[in-house]
């Protein structure tokens, strides 16, 4: 499995037991139902069992490490009142009247910069509130939450594009002149604790609730827009995201038509990632001022983010205005990257897709739903199906809204391409019934596309073709079954549930050469589909191939490790396969109570069973060993394939002589008469795990 598959979060097997008796002839209906579930008694060496669920892998969540700095408080003084910070060293793009009738617009902070009040670069500062003195770092060094020139972010080593991760709308980019940093840790904390102390965190955490605090009183008091403005403006340069949201809209609300405040509302819900209410206000503003240079260059730069190249150009290249060049360069890697994956696409070349779709994300379509499904119909078409599903997980964290209802990608409407990659996904898992659901929404938002056309009517008959199988089954009219799951293949050769429910009915046919070769074929697609590893195990055993059921049922083994039926089917399985080697196999057993062993001789024939051996060196006085004793039994029942066994040192003490033993509980394990572990005193956690280790 690839690395991105490693990291989906693990779900249980519950009740994996009474699944298990029933999987050898049982079929799925598609939705977890099992049909048919006759009595497996028929078999001679141990029963494979219920079709359990193929057991998904468990992903982490990754998360962005952010690097948090104390925020400077910067004065307003040199803004004339307006709250505003200018751009690059006090120049804009825009022209003079443009720069006038949006003073207040958030920008790069000169005011706040080393030179502009005076200090020395590298310095530190310090100021007090309410007792409290926080120390700010050196000068050079950017607050959490500032407003970066274009181009300019990267070069305080606070951002890294290391930092990157699948998450839509996170990362380390800037979405336009005056943007914030996305994944800063500004919302979070504020200056103080850059040394780690929790002292100093609380003290950042209690002065920057007071200073928020404050400046909020003074903004709900006042009814002068352009004082809210000012005022949020001070709270967005320090990174309280929030306070600043709130301010603005009540300057919104007080002056609905200024394209200005629009503006920085955008740049505070940039900072708390709400990045579709963000496109939403850059639109506003433009409605407002069609000249406004730098909400035309954050919608670039947010469009760009959500893949939509085409609207991005058109505001990035603001027609008579200079475009900032690195996101310009953003842009042209990412059409690069989409023009190959689409080529490669056209020819089938899935993995080449996958590698440009990737590339495009990296380049700055990272809040793309469509390129994250664009990534999962690849790794599905590479039968990576667990990293498929992982990837289309990622569009749901989406608002659908954030794009262009119009906006294409392989001729199909954007919103239309999520839901036909995910009825591929669920087609491919056996849900027919999402997988119908799916297609038809797809079909229903882009009715004219062809290719959604196809795969309806193609799903359809692939439904209809497994509820026939099904019905066939349960009527015990196994041949005709067959040909049926057969007709749903023809029309999707890669369907694992399919081959899978096909190979039961090889099975009860008694071809068990065919419901082998059906079981390889859905472990092709699906490698952990645990049903047809069963499937393909007892097969196995009915041809006597002892070596490849042992195989089966190792995996299983890792699989289901407190299976008891699993592990008597492979116990039965080593027998068969030592006997046909002509091994020993007078002493092997599986299960059962702890033996009593009192001779030295019973000990060293009882030690040199092929299985492993875990013996409790104990003493009738000993209260510990009398509390592990009972913990002991109860292991004896979740892992038949060791052999336990007990030798009371008072009792017995030329076996405790012999293996050395001068304290209890003692336990070893020994493999074929050789000890490969030693534990004193354990607890119950470490036995038990011990004994899960040499029990697989």
């Amino acid at each position: 499995m690839s690395e991105s598959g490693r990291h989906m979060s693990e779900i249980g097997l519950d009740g994996v037991t009474d699944r298990l008796k029933n999987s050898l002839t049982c079929v799925e209906d598609g939705n977890g139902v099992e049909i048919n579930k006759p009595d497996f008694r028929e078999l001679d060496l141990g029963s494979p069992v219920s079709p359990l669920r193929n057991r998904p892998r468990g992903f982490t969540a990754t998360t962005t490490t952010t690097t948090t700095t104390t925020t400077t408080t910067s004065s307003s003084s040199n803004s004339s009142g307006s709250g505003s910070v200018s751009g690059r060293n006090g120049s804009h793009l825009g022209p003079k009247k443009s720069e006038s009738s949006h003073s207040g617009e958030l920008s790069g902070s000169v005011e706040s910069s080393p030179k502009a009040r005076g200090f020395k670069p590298g310095h530190a500062r310090s100021y007090s509130s309410g007792g409290i003195t926080v120390n700010s770092p050196p000068l050079n060094v950017l607050p959490t939450g500032n407003i970066c020139p274009s181009g300019k972010i990267l070069k305080t080593g606070m951002a890294s594009k290391s930092s990157k991760t699948d998450v839509l709308g996170s990362g380390t980019g800037y979405y336009g002149h005056g943007s914030i940093m996305r994944g800063g840790a500004g919302v979070k904390s504020g200056g103080g604790a850059v040394g780690g102390a929790d002292a100093g965190a609380t003290q950042t955490a209690n002065l920057r609730g007071v200073m928020a605090g404050d400046t909020m009183k003074r903004g709900m008091l006042n009814t002068d827009p352009e004082e809210l403005k000012r005022l949020g403006n001070e709270n967005y340069r320090k990174g309280y995201f929030v306070e600043a949201l709130n301010l603005y809209d009540k300057a919104i609300a007080i002056s609905r038509g200024n394209a200005a405040y629009h503006c920085n509302r955008a740049a505070a819900l940039i900072g708390l990632k709400r990045l579709p209410e963000a496109v939403r206000e850059c639109e506003e503003a433009i409605r407002l001022d069609p000249s406004y240079v730098r909400a035309h260059h954050r919608l670039g730069s947010l469009l760009l983010s959500f893949g939509q190249v085409e609207k991005a150009r058109s505001h990035i290249c603001f027609q008579g205005h200079q475009p900032d060049q690195a996101e310009l360069q953003k842009l042209q890697a990412v059409e690069k990257y989409f023009g190959k994956f689409t080529d490669a696409r056209r020819v089938g070349d899935w993995t080449s897709m996958l590698r440009e779709v990737n590339a495009a994300i990296a380049s700055g379509a990272d809040a793309s739903p469509q390129l994250f499904a664009c990534r999962a119909e690849a790794h599905l078409k590479l039968h990576q199906v667990e990293d498929a599903e992982l990837s289309l997980s990622i569009t749901r964290k989406h608002e659908p809204s954030a794009g262009s209802p119009e906006s294409k990608i392989f001729g199909m409407l954007s919103e239309a391409y999520v839901f036909f990659v995910q009825a591929q996904i669920d087609l491919a898992m056996g849900r027919f019934e999402s997988a119908i659901s799916a297609v038809e929404r797809a079909g229903h938002i882009d009715p004219r596309n062809i290719e959604v056309s196809v795969f309806l009517n193609n799903t359809r008959s692939v439904g209809r073709a497994r509820t026939r199988g099904n019905d066939l089954f349960k009527s015990e009219r196994y041949t005709e079954a067959c040909a049926a799951y057969g007709e749903g293949l023809r029309r999707d050769s890669s369907n694992s549930v399919l081959y899978c429910n096909r190979a039961a009915c090889w099975y009860k046919l008694g071809q068990w050469e065919k419901a082998v070769d059906d079981c390889n074929q859905a472990l092709t697609f699906q490698p952990h589909y645990t049903k047809a590893l069963l499937r393909k195990a007892a097969s196995n055993t009915k041809l006597e191939r002892w070596a490849e059921a042992v195989r089966d049922y190792e995996v299983l083994r890792k699989a289901l490790p407190y299976d008891t039926e699993v592990a008597e089917s492979l116990f039965h399985a080593q027998v068969a396969l030592k006997r046909l080697r002509g091994e020993d196999i007078h002493n092997m057993k599986f299960g059962g109570e702890v033996e009593l062993v009192s001779g030295l001789e019973q000990f060293q024939a009882a030690i040199s069973s092929p299985c492993a051996s875990v013996v409790h060196f104990k003493a009738a006085s000993n209260l510990q060993c009398k509390q592990i004793s009972p913990f002991l039994d109860t292991l004896t029942t979740k892992y038949p394939s060791i052999n336990f066994l007990k030798v009371d040192v008072e009792e017995s003490p030329a076996i405790a002589n012999a293996e050395n033993v001068r304290i209890v509980p003692t336990f070893k394990i020994y493999k074929k008469g050789s000890r490969v572990k030693e534990m004193i005193s354990p607890s119950q956690e470490v036995l038990e795990s011990s004994v899960r280790h040499y029990s697989i």
